[in-house]
């Protein structure tokens, strides 16, 4: 197997996206045993709080407690995640770099126009990711084509009905150290904001409770204390053995 091969790949336009909307689905993949890797679009040089160098070096902390198997960023300009073939290419190529099965990408809508911009970009280099005939190389080595096999989108701040939602409470304390570990993003009291610091949306004390208050509502859906909801991009899902598929008990109905 190729060294870089993953069997998840998550996308995101910032640097904290993936910790503060699937972070405990990707714990928890890494717990299991699957490679997962992240590909942030943008260094988040807009954000209101912090620099770039403290979001990289968050962002390398916050890997390292997720436990996953490779990081990248694309360095795309912040706030401009424009939809056009060469950005298109470049998601290509960390397509066919990791081959992965599953694709993790933003939500469909969100406050943070980012957010579905970098979710058009992705989705739409899928496709061309599987074509022979377009052609990539990295490091001056020619790439195979390849295409994941499913797509799903994480909830982010609006809301959708998901297609399915992960019980991730065997790895929440991970998750939550993980989003913490973007110091500079969320609430921490011990962070020491300049005056030309403002309160944000993520920064407000408020934001970790309503992640937690949120995880816990999905998760009650489900039968477990913590869940992450997902938008299945491509539906229906396969099923060769419903029993199976079907067979986690759901205590409360």
């Amino acid at each position: 197997m190729d060294r870089e091969t993953l069997d998840v790949l998550a996308f995101a336009a910032h640097p904290d996206d993936v910790e503060l909307f699937a972070g405990g689905t990707v714990a928890l993949l890494v717990s299991q045993g699957y490679r997962v890797g992240i590909v942030d679009l943008t260094r988040g040089e807009l954000g209101s709080r912090g620099s770039v160098e403290a979001r990289e070096r968050e962002a390398s902390a916050a890997a390292g407690i997720l436990g996953i198997h490779a990081r990248v960023n694309l360095g795309f300009p912040d706030g401009d995640i424009a939809n056009t073939p060469e950005r298109r290419i470049e998601v290509v190529r960390q397509i066919r770099r990791h081959r992965p099965r599953i694709l993790l990408v933003p939500a469909p809508d969100c406050r943070h126009p980012d957010h579905p911009a970098a979710a058009r970009l992705v989705t739409d280099a899928v496709f061309p990711a599987g074509l022979v005939k377009v052609r990539t190389t990295l490091d001056g080595r020619p790439q195979d084509p390849w295409r994941p096999h499913h797509v799903l989108h994480y909830m982010q701040s609006i809301p959708f009905e998901p297609t399915l939602v992960v019980d991730v409470t065997p790895v929440w304390d991970t998750r939550m150290r993980a989003l913490r570990a973007f110091s500079s993003q969320v609430h921490d009291p011990t962070y020491e904001a300049s005056p030309e610091e403002p309160e944000t949306f993520i920064s407000h004390p408020a934001f970790v409770d309503w992640i937690e208050a949120r995880s816990r509502t999905w998760g009650y859906r489900i039968g477990a204390t913590y869940g992450e909801p997902f938008l299945y991009r491509h539906g229906p899902i396969g099923v060769d053995d419903l029993v199976r598929s079907l067979e986690r008990d759901i205590r409360v109905r």
